[in-house]
This record gives C-alpha cells, sequence and structure tokens, in this order.
C-alpha cells in the first residue's frame, strides 16, 4: 500500500496530533459548557422535555446525535470489519428500528402529550404499578446503555491524549454532567445539535479521503460499488485461512442473525432516550418532521460506515501480514510494547508507530508465539493468530493507519467524544428523569415546588453520573456488544407494551405489567448468566447459551439476540392476561381511539356530503 511507505513522517506526526486533539477538544468542550450554561432552567417541563419547544430541524439533528452513539460512531464499523458480511446486522437493525419507530410508534406518543415513557405507561395502563415497573425497566436499561458510552469516553482519551483511561472517564463525567445538570432536555438538545455536526463531519472527512486514496471515487458509497476494494479483502482473507469477507453466515448462523437483527430493530423502538425527544416539539406534525430530518442525518452515517469497515479491514491485513517483531521495549512512561517494523524498497525497517501507540493502551496486544520474529494474521479460531486488536478502535486508528494528516486523525477522536458524550446526555436525563419524576417526586413529594423538582432531578442526574462512570471505568464488554445488551432489554420491556397500548384498545394494566416484568427478568438474567464472567466476575460464564450444538444454531442463541425471545413472551404474556381479566375502563379506550384517530377525521361516507366536507380537519 502507497501510504504505508510514508512511515517516517509519523514521529513528528504524533506530536502534532495529540496538539490538534487537545485543540479540537478544548474549543468543543468550551461550546458544550457555553451552551449548558445559556440553557440553564427554572422549570421541570424545560428541564424534562425542553418546554416542547424544539424545532423539527433541530430536533431531527439532536435526535440523530442522540441515537449515533459510541456504539455507531466507535464500535459499528469495527464490529461489520471483524464479522464482513454478517456485521450488517447491527446496521440493518439500528437503521431498521429506527424507521420502526419513526413511522410507528412516535407520532402516536407525542400525541399522548407525556414527558416520559414511564408516563405514558402509567397514563394508558392507568396504574402507579405499572409506572414503578416502566422506570426500573427504564434505569436499567439506561444504566446498560451508558457504561458503553462511558467506556467510548475512555478509550479515545486514552489514546490520544494519553491519559489513563478512568482519567478519561472522569473528565467526560464532568463536562457532561455541567450541561446536563445545568440545563436538563434544554441544554442537551443544543449541545446535541453541535455534537451531530461535529461526529459527522469526524466520520466523512477519514471515510472520503480513504475512499479517495483506495478506490477510484472520493465518494465512499460510490468506491465501494465500482471499485475492487471487497475482491482485494477477500483475496487476502482467504490467503490467511479465512472466509470470504462478504460471504454471509461465517461468525454469525441464520438463526442468530435473524434474533439479533429482530431484537435491535425492536429495541430501538423501544428506547426511552429516543422516544423521549419525540415529546420535545410542539406537536404531531413537529414529530413526523423531524423523524424525516434525524433519518436524513442518520444515513449519511449509516451508508458510510460499511465502507469505513471495509477499508480498515484492508488497511490491518496489508500492513500488518508479515511485519517484522522487534523485542520488547519500554515508552518514556515505562509502559512496555513490542515493536513491529515494515521492510521499505530500500530493505530498513521502519516502525509501524500506530500498533506501537496503540499497544500502549493494552487495546492491541502482540505475541510472537513461533518466535520466528514475523507477525502472522493467519486464522486461528477465528481469530488472528499473533495479534489482538480490540475492536472499539477500528475506526480511531484507521486514520493512523492510512497515514492521514494530524488534524483528521484530531477531529475523528472529537468525533468519538462528541457521539458518546451526546448519547450519555439523553440516557442521564432518562435515568434522572425516571428516578426524581416517575418515582420519588411522584410518590413521595407529589406537591413539591419547582425548585425543588428541579433539585431531585439534578441531584438524581449526579448520581446516574457516578454510576455511569463507574461501569465506563470497568465496562461488562466492548461497546457494541454492552449496547446490543441495552436494545435486548428494550425490545423484551417498552416495545410491546407501547405498540399493545397504541394499536390494542382492549390491553389492560394487568396484562401490560406482567408483559414487561417477565420480558426483561428473561432478558436481564441470560445476559447475565451468559456474560456472568464479565458481569459478575466469575472464572467462567454460568450457563452455556440455548441450543449450542444444534445444527440450526450451531454456538447457541447468542445474549444479543435473546431479546426477541424476550419480546415475544411478553407480547404472549400481556395479550393472554388482558383477556383473561377486566378490559379498560372506557375513558381510557376512548383515549386510545382518539389517539390513534387524525383530528377532524370521521367515517369514510362522510367524504359524500360536500357541506361535511368543507368541515374537515379545522
Amino acid at each position: 500500500m502507497e501510504f504505508i511507505e510514508q512511515m517516517p513522517l509519523f514521529g513528528a506526526a504524533m506530536t502534532a496530533t495529540r496538539a490538534w486533539t487537545f485543540g479540537f477538544v478544548t474549543i468543543t468542550f468550551m461550546i458544550y459548557l457555553y451552551i449548558g450554561w445559556r440553557s440553564r432552567v427554572k422549570e421541570s417541563g424545560e428541564f424534562y422535555v425542553a418546554g416542547q419547544g424544539v424545532p423539527a430541524i433541530a430536533n431531527g439533528a439532536a435526535t440523530a446525535a442522540d441515537w449515533m452513539s459510541a456504539a455507531s460512531f466507535i464500535s459499528m464499523a469495527g464490529l461489520i470489519s471483524g464479522l464482513g458480511s454478517d456485521g450488517s446486522v447491527f446496521l440493518l437493525g439500528w437503521t431498521g428500528g429506527y424507521v420502526l419507530l419513526a413511522m410507528l410508534l412516535a407520532p402516536y406518543l407525542r400525541k399522548f402529550g407525556q414527558y416520559t415513557v414511564p408516563d405514558f405507561v402509567a397514563k394508558r395502563y392507568y396504574s402507579e404499578t405499572a409506572r414503578i415497573v416502566a422506570a426500573v425497566c427504564a434505569v436499567f436499561i439506561s444504566i446498560t446503555y451508558v457504561a458503553g458510552q462511558m467506556r467510548g469516553v475512555g478509550i479515545v482519551f486514552a489514546r490520544f491524549l494519553e491519559v489513563e483511561t478512568w482519567q478519561g472517564v472522569v473528565l467526560g463525567m464532568v463536562i457532561v454532567g455541567v450541561f446536563a445538570v445545568l440545563g436538563g432536555m434544554k441544554g442537551i438538545t443544543w449541545t446535541q445539535v453541535v455534537q451531530f455536526f461535529v461526529l459527522i463531519a469526524a466520520f466523512l472527512i477519514p471515510t472520503f479521503a480513504l475512499s479517495g486514496m483506495l478506490t477510484d471515487s472520493s465518494v465512499p458509497q460510490i468506491g465501494f460499488t465500482t471499485g475492487d476494494i471487497a475482491e482485494k479483502v477477500n483475496l487476502i482473507q482467504e490467503d490467511l485461512g479465512f472466509a470470504s469477507y462478504t460471504q454471509p453466515f461465517t461468525n454469525y448462523d441464520m438463526a442468530n442473525v435473524f434474533f439479533i437483527m429482530f431484537a435491535l430493530m425492536a429495541g430501538t423502538a423501544g428506547l426511552p432516550h429516543v422516544i423521549v425527544r419525540f415529546y420535545t416539539v410542539a406537536n404531531v406534525r413537529a414529530a413526523r418532521y423531524s423523524a424525516f430530518w434525524a433519518l436524513l442525518f442518520i444515513c449519511l452515517l449509516y451508508t458510510s460506515a460499511p465502507v469505513l469497515a471495509m477499508f480498515a479491514r484492508y488497511s490491518i491485513l496489508n500492513t500488518l501480514e508479515g511485519a517484522h517483531i522487534g523485542e520488547v521495549a519500554k515508552s518514556d512512561d515505562d509502559v512496555e510494547y513490542i515493536p513491529v517494523y515494515r521492510v521499505n524498497e530500500e530493505g530498513k525497517e521502519v516502525p509501524i508507530q500506530w500498533v506501537d501507540t496503540w499497544q500502549k493502551t493494552g487495546l492491541i496486544t502482540i505475541d510472537d508465539k513461533n518466535k520466528d520474529g514475523i507477525l502472522s494474521l493467519k486464522n486461528v479460531d477465528g481469530n488472528f493468530d499473533e495479534v489482538k486488536i480490540d475492536k472499539d478502535i477500528l475506526v480511531l486508528a484507521t486514520p493512523e493507519i492510512a497515514q492521514l494528516s494530524p488534524w483528521v486523525i484530531a477531529i475523528v477522536a472529537t468525533g468519538g467524544l462528541a457521539a458518546a458524550l451526546s448519547t450519555a446526555a439523553g440516557l442521564l436525563l432518562v435515568i434522572s428523569s425516571s428516578m426524581a419524576h416517575d418515582l420519588y417526586v411522584h410518590f413521595f413529594e407529589p406537591n413539591a415546588s419547582e425548585p425543588r423538582r428541579l433539585f431531585i432531578a439534578r441531584i438524581m442526574i449526579i448520581g446516574a453520573i457516578l454510576v455511569a462512570g463507574y461501569f465506563g471505568i470497568s465496562p461488562p464488554g466492548f461497546i457494541g456488544e454492552v449496547v446490543a445488551f441495552a436494545f435486548g432489554l428494550a425490545a423484551a420491556s417498552f416495545f410491546p407494551i407501547i405498540f399493545l397500548g397504541i394499536f390494542d384498545k382492549r390491553m389492560n394494566r394487568e396484562g401490560a405489567t406482567s408483559g414487561m416484568i417477565v420480558g426483561i427478568l428473561f432478558t436481564a438474567v441470560y445476559i447475565i448468566l451468559c456474560r456472568s464472567d464479565r458481569v459478575l466476575g466469575f472464572d467462567e460464564p454460568l450457563m452455556t447459551p440455548w441450543f449450542q450444538g444444534s445444527s440450526w444454531m450451531p454456538n447457541g442463541l447468542r445474549p444479543e439476540g435473546v431479546g426477541a425471545i424476550g419480546l415475544a413472551l411478553n407480547f404472549i404474556v400481556a395479550i393472554v392476561i388482558s383477556r383473561v381479566t377486566a378490559p379498560p375502563p372506557e375513558e381510557v379506550q376512548d383515549l386510545v381511539e382518539s389517539v390513534r384517530v387524525p383530528r377532524g377525521s370521521h367515517a369514510p361516507e362522510a367524504h359524500f356530503d360536500e357541506t361535511d366536507a368543507e368541515a374537515d380537519n379545522p
């Protein structure tokens, strides 16, 4: 690869990269803090739903930033790069789920006009018990999700500002805490608008640059489809003993692909921090338009991610296979690493500096197993033989691998922080609103004054930040995996209850509450038992995945897809119990009917009466 030969520039470039990163991070953080200060709120309506006055296009950008988390920015391309064709399950699941939410649920939820998902559940199912269950589910889902975001913050800071991971997490906690505590949803919304433009620029700039270097077009989607990059990757993969990159069902069997995709789609439509964004606009029409803008903004990244993933895979294979391995060395701060070199055309060994640098973070490890001094990436149990690369670093490392300008590398780091912090802020607000608005104020101080309500909400955000920081320092998995768990929990708890609450007038409080409890408990227990080595600290998992060794699911049901089973159980339990217990009160059924029917509409035959037709939709 031609750009690999530019290695001598790397030493000076590293200092420049750190300076650019520090500058970009400082500028963007100052903007976030300024917005938080200017957006200080004095009423709970502004704190929770920004006074329901956010313009549709701004809400679309904020929703996109809220949605495109560290999992989308940092981890998704890494997942696709590592899994090949099977990694597209995350792309399809997350994108399809947003379409499902925007078209099927969001307008109706806005018409209910509540502050939070537990508010909707309590009103629709006329039950404070249902509110408590929904609030607990929202907190559990959000804590799981925010753990992945804090890990993303730690990775970026550890690599690009060369601080300890825990120090990076703490700094991220402080920044997001300021604009979330001061401005609530109002401050978070306008911060997310800025963060969207930061993260989308950070993702697209290196993708366009790499497309121009590796294909015949600078537009990645065009270069991806018209160039031969896929054939090149497939050939290298096959030479190393891997299946073709574009061959489906090589890492995940067909059944797991279906379950994971379905869980991600339904989980997306049930995510409380995304749903609440549709409460911040003035009316149902604005909710529909903001959904359109958000989908458009999301597509900019999601159509580029598989392209960047393939570029990253090609760059790593082409750079590291056959590289020379040196003796163990120590960095200036006494961190051990193993130098890796390429031999240039003049026969000189040139350091592959990005590998050395990422080794110091512990996210790349080199092991010369056969002691031949040559790095091998051959397939061993689905992994590279002598190098282990954390999936979460691929997007961040690819600009370095390609020797792009230091300012491009820096803006990618800044974009990763923007993606993680934007979603973390939305999740922290959900945790705060569930604990403060739905539980504490509602049950313990229902007559609390506005200042008191805001005080409680801000205390809850601070508590949520501390919990998020702990899981960011000690995460139960890599970012994409942790986030997939959160989506499974949302699919198993919220999606069936929201869907049935809108489209099934017969659904009652007994059915909804039972369905939520069964769905989330089943899904959470399965995930925890299958990942107890990471979540609970055991030496090995307490349970092997179901169906392992079967002909249709050889590796068993993956925890990322178990939310689909939890969703089915929720639907079954909710429907059965609602049919054997008393129906909802008439006023609740009338409410559901009014939400489903557009204002001013009437029976179809009325349109034959011209006088009546003139009065339609006043």
